[in-house]
């Protein structure tokens, strides 16, 4: 079955390569765009952070308000443990009872508009 399929450069053309050429193109250039956009977002959320501490006065001379991964991930942990404690503690036992009834709401629309099972069922 592997020894029947083979690959012929002749069925391919000028057309495919150019197609493969300018997707190929078109992908790495959105990959290399994406790169500044995510590289700059930090930078500009930085802008305007210094921007609202200097028109509030809190901040003359601002360093560097970049902060390091590991503070934003004990920052985050504190915040989800604390969230977690808010909450009350819940069983997590689900009881259903079964009630046989022979007529509800829910199934009673099934009886009067077919009669086909009805009939059936007797």
């Amino acid at each position: 079955m592997l020894q029947e399929i083979q690959f012929s450069f002749s069925n391919v053309t000028e057309a495919n390569i150019t197609i493969a050429i300018v997707g190929y193109v078109i992908v790495f250039t959105a990959l290399v765009l994406l790169f500044f956009v995510y590289n700059s977002i930090p930078k500009l959320i930085n802008i305007k952070v210094r921007r609202k501490l200097k028109k509030e006065g809190k901040c003359e001379e601002c360093g560097d308000l970049h902060m390091e991964g590991d503070l934003n991930a004990a920052i985050s942990m504190a915040l989800y443990l604390y969230m977690n404690e808010i909450h009350d503690e819940e069983s997590d036992v689900i009881t259903i009872k079964r009630i046989s009834k022979q007529y509800t709401p829910w199934n009673s629309k099934i009886y009067s508009t077919n009669t086909y099972f009805r009939m059936s069922r007797k």
